[in-house]
């Protein structure tokens, strides 16, 4: 008994055909929090989830997304990538205070 990989292939393109908005939901977020870490190279997050979103739409019906969806757009105002305001996140690994002596 042997896996199956053709079976496999079509369930998971079924699901991502059934839940593409929730997969390009995550794609915004994982490039939200991308630029929240990597703010310098928002150019390049935009670009990859520009094509990340693309090949989401190919494989899931290739009617090429919806209108507008080919990555963030810059609102009113807003720089392209600068994305929502979000209050600033504590330093990951926060440095020790200083030793008294």
């Amino acid at each position: 008994m042997g896996i199956n990989f053709n079976e496999l292939k079509k369930k998971a393109q079924d699901a991502l055909t059934k839940n593409s908005d929730k997969v390009e939901q995550g794609i915004d977020k994982a490039s939200g929090f991308a630029k929240s870490r990597f703010g310098n190279k928002a150019d390049k997050i935009d670009d990859v989830t520009k094509k990340a979103k693309d090949y989401l739409h190919k494989q899931s019906g290739g009617q090429g997304g919806r209108p507008g969806s080919g990555g963030p757009q810059a609102g009113p105002g807003q720089q392209p990538g600068a994305g929502p305001e979000q209050p600033p996140q504590p330093p990951v690994n926060p440095p020790n205070p200083p030793n008294p002596q």
